[in-house]
């Protein structure tokens, strides 16, 4: 309907340049908005007051030119102008009515539009360095993430799902070497496990299976491994230091093509661990994009050279250092240590110049919170290389912190002290999460409180919408005991029957929902649909409460009948789009 009410104005203000009364060169941004109070109308728009300097004319005035000038259209009642100059647009009842035959017969495509009209869209997300199970941390940038790209796919965009396996660096090498320290363990080697190396359980059954693929033949003596390796820090000494003497001592004695062996054990254990855990939590990728891969195809080496001729690196103290500060950035940032060894940034600059290369039209990353800073350095360097920084998009989402029996739990990958995404899964269900998850804006701090996800009660948002579903489809299960028949056609014949308050809001609302997903997707806000499902649930229920839907009469029973029936359609849809199911029964 907004759209309709947009067409019509931009033929009056077209028709006011031509007469004369509007500059032809003036610039029009036409905003439709749904009133509060409906005794001023269905939709309001303030293109009068907007326009009345440019075009050197009282608002008001301005207002009565745009109506006198709109064409005519039958989904239009009456205009009218509302204080200082805003045009009020009253809808007729049979088009407010006839959203109801527009969802029965656009079903499951009521909702889905082509504003994005087939624009590209890179959409990078999740990304969580392969060196443990995902946390709860990381379900709700996976929720999020998926659920923008269902929303932006749903308006038309073609959007390219990416995770970028951070499967080379330090953190990987602290991998494989606590891998390697377990196995030796096995073995019955009593060799002191790092405090900085990773410590969970899960390690433990990586390097069981690397004792089952190699027996012992990756053994070397205690005396070899700890041979003047630095003090670790419960010693008093340095853990750092001592973690990477140990994964240095552990590529000495493994030899490049062994050590690979346990590298790539660990990596693509993980890996396939999150690829599945993912995969069940609903969010599927279009490719998952290998970090080593920017080294092995010369990217790394392209991006900085690319960098050194235009200028923006230099040398200082053995390294190779990228300007930032030229372009915005509090510090310039290294590339390439004094080892020779690139950067974690030098490989992101990489990633993102490939990204820019792939002909995306926009680029989307979605990282977590404590990577603020990290922004206007990735901008920079893209902005260094030539490539149009603005096409790059960061969205930021806070961790979410769970609460079990209203006490908040600890989380940590490193120490092996975390919940697991597959046991929040477990413990309250896909849907439950996936809803949770969204139901703030993503920068927003959020409590995850597990009683309130797995209770079954109002207080609960997703049981409600759910509930709201299962209900309407409970109400046609009665009506096929009763052996009585749903007539859509009679139904969509006496729609004016609905007058009740209730079925005038739930009109009104069903019509809010192509706007409310397009609003969702243009903004990157799930939480804006959540919200509307929860409202329609309220209204859905406020209406199943104070009316029967099976009456003797047959006209008004086929008109309810459609006004539900579309109703459980928008729950439907909706909740596809969040990742979470509609059930018929509960």
């Amino acid at each position: 309907m907004k759209h309709e009410i947009k067409t019509l104005l931009t033929q009056a203000v077209s028709s006011l340049k031509t007469s004369g009364h509007l500059p032809a060169d003036i610039d029009v941004n036409i905003q439709i908005t749904r009133t509060k109070d409906q005794s001023h109308g269905d939709f309001a728009c303030n293109l009068a007051m907007m326009l009345a300097k440019p075009a050197a004319k009282n608002p008001r005035e301005l207002a009565q030119l745009l109506i006198d000038a709109l064409p005519k259209h039958k989904i239009i009642d009456k205009v009218d102008i509302a204080g200082p100059g805003f045009i009020n647009f009253f809808v007729s009842q049979s088009s407010a009515l006839s959203i109801i035959d527009t969802v029965l017969t656009q079903a499951d495509t009521f909702g889905l539009s082509n504003i994005g009209a087939g624009r590209k869209i890179q959409l990078e997300f999740v990304s969580a360095n392969p060196t443990g199970p995902l946390h709860v941390g990381h379900g709700r940038g996976a929720a999020y993430g998926a659920t923008v790209a269902d929303l932006l796919e749903a308006v038309g965009f073609n959007v390219h799902r990416e995770y970028y396996v951070n499967d080379a660096g330090r953190q990987m090498d602290i991998l494989g070497t606590s891998v390697w320290l377990r196995y030796l363990q096995l073995c019955d080697i009593d060799v002191p496990f790092p405090s900085n190396g990773y410590q969970g359980d899960y390690v433990i059954d990586i390097a069981r299976t690397l004792l089952a693929q190699h027996d012992k033949n990756l053994l070397h003596p205690l005396a070899a491994v700890m041979d003047e390796i630095p003090a670790d820090e419960p010693q008093g000494g340095d853990k750092e230091l001592h973690i990477d003497a140990l994964i240095a001592r552990c590529k000495i004695l493994l030899g490049d093509d062994s050590y690979l062996q346990v590298f790539d054990l660990g990596l693509n254990t993980i890996l396939d661990d999150i690829r599945q855990d993912l995969e069940e939590f609903g969010v599927v990728y279009d490719e998952w994009f290998s970090e080593r891969s920017l080294a092995k195809n010369g990217l790394i080496k392209q991006a900085i050279d690319r960098l050194q001729k235009a200028n923006y690196l230099y040398e200082k103290d053995g390294a190779l250092w990228f300007k930032s500060t030229d372009f915005g950035d509090e510090k310039d940032r290294v590339v390439v240590r004094d080892n020779g060894q690139h950067t974690y940034f030098a490989s992101d600059i990489a990633y993102h110049m490939d990204k820019m290369e792939r002909g995306f039209d926009r680029v989307i990353d979605i990282w977590g919170a404590d990577h603020h800073g990290y922004i206007p350095r990735v901008k920079a360097a893209l902005k260094a290389l030539g490539d149009d920084a603005d096409k790059l998009d960061v969205l930021l989402v806070q961790f979410a912190v769970l609460y079990r029996h209203g006490e908040k739990v600890q989380m940590s990958t490193r120490s092996g002290s975390f919940v697991t995404l597959r046991e929040l899964r477990e413990d309250v269900g896909t849907d439950a999460a996936r809803f949770f998850y969204v139901m703030r804006k993503c920068e927003q701090h959020m409590d995850f409180d597990l009683d309130l996800a797995k209770s079954r009660s109002n207080e609960n948002p997703m049981y409600y919408i759910q509930y709201a579903h299962a209900r309407i489809c409970s109400v046609f299960r009665q009506l096929a005991d009763k052996n009585l028949h749903h007539d859509i056609a009679a139904g969509n014949q006496h729609l004016h029957m609905l007058t009740e308050t209730h079925e005038v809001q739930l009109i009104n609302s069903l019509g809010k929902y192509p706007e409310t997903v397009e609003a969702a997707a243009l903004n990157e806000e799930p939480h804006l649909l959540a919200h509307f499902l929860r409202d329609l649930a309220n209204e859905l229920h406020t209406y199943y409460n104070a009316h029967q839907f099976i009456v003797d009469d047959a006209v008004m029973r086929n008109a309810r009948l459609n006004l539900i029936s579309a109703t459980r359609q928008v729950l439907s849809n909706g909740l596809k789009l969040l990742g979470v199911s509609a059930p018929d029964s509960m």
